[in-house]
């Protein structure tokens, strides 16, 4: 048993308490609550000190094997063009750089307090690097194909790769599904393809207005940028359709789906969101560097919709601390409640990833907690993690 307490212990299932205490079991809480009740464990609690004891973070949408591209990337001239050098960049690169970038990611993650990550890969090559960390990890394995003849081609592909996962890696409990890249990257066909398969699971969605326009239209620098990568023959009838319409009427927005990003969305499209039980990832700060627009934030909510946060990559996101895209929408949405922002960062995507027993402090939950440590005991707990001063770290439970 080790009996934790600190300035402040966030639950985030209910307010937060002023020298609270955590009792763990092994891996397990055991017991939160006030120094004062008569539940609380006999005998001084091992204090952390000045700050904030919360559930560790669960990071819902993020690139890892893209993080060798951290400062290497010009996002001045748009969105395309970022992706244009992106993609050229990491075609010239080889796979080494990426693992290793990847490796340095994962400590990143685990260092700042993260319990859990949902990891977008195209390639699958650094699975056994996330089994062997402390992370929990949901693996987004995501599809690209524009070319409408390929559809079988590609999910027999994925088939393949999911049948041909390491040993270790499965029994590392690491879970793996089929996610599309976005409406303008995947045919309508393999769109409709994933939707009705129960191990489909994400996309980008919303994202930019080229992704608008290339829908509403057929026209914009999407058509340019799909002939350079060979699909100059593939024919595409623009569906008059928002992104969010385009994707719920092809079957591809459901319950436990996690659509990343979701900035280019109105009413019509937040009730669709909301109906369709669909899980959006919001990375704000990687939207502020490729200069897409800001997330309709007070909408979504709104709404309804089921929010969680990401940091996408570090090739649009200058680090993996979730707390400072908390702090964003803070400083962008001020009437927004910290509470709720802190809630995205822990039980949202818990919640968005399936797993059950992270993102909040109560008995029967994973011990995966993070400190967030103050200069001097913070006025107000909610308000300090969401002012981007908040550097989080993980807390070994393990005695």
């Amino acid at each position: 048993m080790r009996c934790l307490t600190a300035s402040w212990v966030v639950p985030v299932t209910g307010p937060p308490l002023r020298r609270g205490r955590v009792l763990l079991d092994g891996g397990t809480v055991a017991w939160v609550g006030e120094a004062d009740d008569p539940a609380a464990p006999a005998g001084p609690p091992e204090d952390l000190g000045a700050g904030v004891l919360m559930p560790g973070l669960v990071n819902a949408h993020t690139h890892l094997e893209l993080s060798h591209l951290a400062g290497r990337l010009d996002a001045s001239r748009g969105f395309v063009p970022w992706v244009r050098d992106l993609v050229a960049r990491r075609e010239a690169a080889g796979p080494e750089p990426a693992r290793q970038g990847a490796a340095a990611a994962i400590e990143a993650l685990v260092s700042l307090g993260t319990a859990a990550v949902g990891d977008v890969s195209n390639d699958l090559a650094h699975l056994d690097l996330l089994a062997a960390s402390p992370l929990r990890a949901v693996v987004f394995f995501e599809l690209i194909g524009w070319d409408p003849d390929k559809v079988p081609a590609a999910l027999a592909f994925a088939d393949a790769r999911l049948a041909a996962l390491p040993a270790a890696v499965r029994s590392a409990g690491l879970e793996v599904r089929l996610a599309a890249h976005a409406p303008y990257s995947v045919a309508p066909g393999l769109l409709r393809a994933l939707g009705a398969r129960p191990d489909y699971a994400g996309l980008h969605l919303a994202e930019s207005p080229e992704e608008t326009r290339f829908l509403a239209t057929g026209e914009g620098e999407w058509p340019a940028f799909l002939a350079e990568r060979g699909m100059a023959h593939v024919r595409f009838n623009p569906p008059r359709k928002s992104p969010v319409a385009y994707v719920d009427g092809l079957g591809a927005l459901r319950s436990g789906v996690v659509a990343a990003h979701c900035v280019q969305v109105d009413d019509d499209d937040c009730a669709r969101l909301a109906g369709s039980g669909v899980h959006v990832a919001l990375c704000p700060r990687s939207n502020r560097t490729l200069g897409v627009g800001r997330v309709p934030l007070p909408r979504l909510m709104a709404a309804g919709v089921r929010l969680c946060l990401g940091t996408d990559s570090l090739a649009s996101a200058p680090t993996l601390n979730l707390l400072e895209e908390a702090a964003v929408l803070h400083e962008a949405f001020p009437e927004v409640p910290p509470a709720a922002l802190v809630r995205m960062a822990t039980a949202g995507g818990a919640e968005a990833l399936g797993l059950d027993d992270l993102g909040t402090l109560a008995p029967g939950r994973s011990a995966a907690l993070a400190f967030v440590p103050a200069p001097s005991d913070p006025a107000d707990p909610l308000e300090y993690l969401v002012s981007g001063e908040a550097r989080p770290r993980r807390v070994e439970w393990a005695a």
